[in-house]
């Protein structure tokens, strides 16, 4: 060769030279410089961890050990001391952690109106009520709880769309309804495995099911005596209809809160209304007063016979009687004389004069001092 490198041709792992190459100085002895003909090859650089660099490294992992004796009460030598390179940190941190992740995780606490759905792996396992219950750790066991006594309310109400509650009715008419559907959860399993969008198919049911109802009655049902009628049919449906879906799911009550027809003919049907309303005000008129000469005919009737029955046991007394009570009646408010028959008694009408002589007198002066 033309010249030889200061090199380490064979690595750190070092070799057998081939014949002919120069050779790889042992440790502990000195290296023979070969020349260069063309100058000083190039330097190599200290490895940071040979040389003066792996001092600093050891300085770095010393501080480290320090500090770690410092924050666990190690001391700096004996047989009590911490040291970081035995390990037993780890084992402490890593029971620490073990037991904060069992600890936290296994124990979950149930509101007296709520009801816990246990699932381990994503699969339903069992279902507790109120209390403090134990559980697998996460992420083996999973909770959810859901409210079972809470009343939920969906209104549907025709805000929400411009044709979504108008409904045909029984005799080919348009009504549009505002209303409202309680419910609550059953079952929570169920609730929670059955439906996708357990909301989302209580308000389709409940439109079903009106729409069903108001078909099978007339518009002035829909509007006044049969509503609450139709509610209850309405509730009875979609009970009916969320079982066979096995939803978990108990329809509380269905309340209508508005039923009026289309806005086109509002103005015309409020005036029909008011004439209705008119006509069966003047009816109940008619009825009351109708009733009244029925019952004071009634008194009349029974009167007369209370007396005829008097009359028969008695009939010149009872006739005399009906004289002189007709003819109290007849005189009460007439001057009248008073003859007793053989003779003639004088009469003074003492009423007479005494209003005779009070529109004459004159008024009595006022007193002078």
């Amino acid at each position: 060769m033309p010249w030889q490198n200061n090199g380490d041709p064979w690595g750190e792992d070092g070799g057998t030279p081939d014949e002919g190459e120069p050779q790889r100085p042992q440790p502990g002895k000195p290296a023979n410089k070969p020349v260069n003909p063309w100058g000083e090859g190039p330097q190599r650089k200290p490895s940071p961890i040979r040389g003066q660099g792996r001092g600093e490294f050891d300085d770095l992992i010393r501080r480290s050990q320090e500090r770690l004796r410092s924050q666990f009460g190690g001391g700096g030598g004996g047989g009590g001391s911490f040291d970081v390179g035995d390990g037993r940190w780890l084992m402490w941190a890593g029971g620490a952690i073990l037991l904060a992740w069992v600890g936290l995780t296994s124990f979950y606490r149930v509101d007296a109106q709520e009801r816990a759905v246990v699932q381990r792996f994503g699969r339903y396992v069992t279902s507790n009520g109120p209390g403090l219950h134990f559980k697998l750790p996460w992420p083996i066991d999973a909770v959810e709880k859901r409210k079972v006594e809470q009343i939920n309310v969906i209104d549907i109400s025709s805000s929400e769309g411009a044709n979504e509650n108008l409904m045909l009715t029984g005799d080919q008419n348009l009504i549009n309804l505002a209303y409202a559907v309680r419910w609550k959860i059953r079952n929570p399993e169920n609730f929670l495995y059955e439906l996708s969008d357990p909301e989302k198919t209580v308000r389709e049911v409940a439109e079903s099911a009106m729409r069903a109802e108001i078909a099978r009655a007339s518009l002035n049902d829909a509007l006044g005596p049969q509503r609450a009628q139709i509610a209850d049919q309405v509730r009875d449906r979609m009970q009916e209809l969320l079982d066979s879906y096995k939803s978990g799911i108990d329809v509380r009550g269905v309340d209508i809160k508005q039923a009026d027809p289309p806005a086109a003919v509002d103005t015309a049907f409020k005036d029909v209304s008011a004439a209705q309303q008119d006509e069966q005000q003047y009816l109940n008129r008619a009825r009351t007063y109708a009733q009244t000469v029925v019952a004071r005919a009634q008194g009349d009737a029974a009167a007369f016979d209370a007396v005829y029955a008097q009359y028969r046991l008695a009939p010149e007394v009872t006739r005399k009687r009906m004289y002189l009570e007709t003819m109290e009646r007849v005189l009460a408010k007439v001057e009248k004389t008073v003859v007793d028959v053989p003779g003639v008694a004088p009469y003074l009408p003492l009423p007479e004069v005494r209003r005779r002589a009070a529109a004459v007198a004159p008024a009595e002066p006022a007193p002078t001092r």
